[in-house]
């Protein structure tokens, strides 16, 4: 039978050595490689194929949730499962808009951690049972959703002022450059953050990354 390869990435290293030992068990499964935080994963991806990863959310340097928008770039069919110390359903609903397959606490991996492998693998989406005790029964729904409904409701045009914001560029030079009216270009980025119900520029930022709807700033 065919092995499910399978990277590990967790700033900690007792972690990914306690998680490797439970996933060992089951001979279907192998561990190709093991990464320490979301850049060492994203390199790691590049020279190993993988059929799933396994998380956390709160690494240095790149951290998961922005990891996983990476980590689909390079292996656009991979599984993500989250393994997270964080029972947030703000964590939750970012980690299902960026991509995430899953998302198991980490104080439920004794038990949980392979029957969620397999239902990930199934192509399900797993969450933690007593964490899913204390959410509304469509939260998930709600989230995979919000994720889709964003990303397509944004014009072509928003998407290109969108990303020149996140490059720094002015309203008045995107405006120079697409040959519009600066009130044009205003007017453009509140409809967005309107449509996405976001208060703030920076927090639009912020967003438009972590979900893949345009590349990080220009060099």
């Amino acid at each position: 039978m065919k092995s499910c390869r399978i990277v590990l990435a967790d700033d900690h290293a007792l972690i990914r050595h306690g998680i490797k030992k439970m996933i060992e068990e089951d001979s279907s499964l192998a561990v190709v490689g093991e990464a320490a935080d979301g850049l060492e994963l994203i390199e790691l991806l590049r020279i190993t194929p993988a059929d799933l990863i396994i998380l956390d959310i709160s690494m240095p340097n790149l951290r998961g949730i922005e990891a996983i928008v990476e980590a689909r770039k390079i292996c656009p069919n991979v599984k993500i499962l989250m393994l997270t110390m964080h029972k947030s359903e703000q964590y939750l609903c970012s980690s299902i808009v960026s991509g995430a397959d899953g998302y198991l606490l980490k104080e439920d991996s004794d038990t949980e951690l392979l029957p969620a492998i397999e239902q990930v693998l199934k192509g399900d989406f797993y969450l933690s049972q007593d964490f899913a005790k204390d959410l509304s029964d469509d939260v998930v729904a709600t989230c995979r959703d919000h994720g889709k409904r964003s990303d397509e409701i944004l014009t072509p045009r928003e998407k290109q002022i969108l990303q020149m914001v996140v490059d720094g560029i002015t309203s008045k030079n995107i405006a120079e450059r697409l040959n519009i009216s600066k009130r044009t270009v205003e007017h453009h980025r509140a409809n967005m953050m309107k449509k996405l119900n976001i208060k703030r520029v920076a927090d639009l930022i912020k967003y438009a990354i972590s979900n893949g709807f345009v590349d990080r700033p220009a060099e």
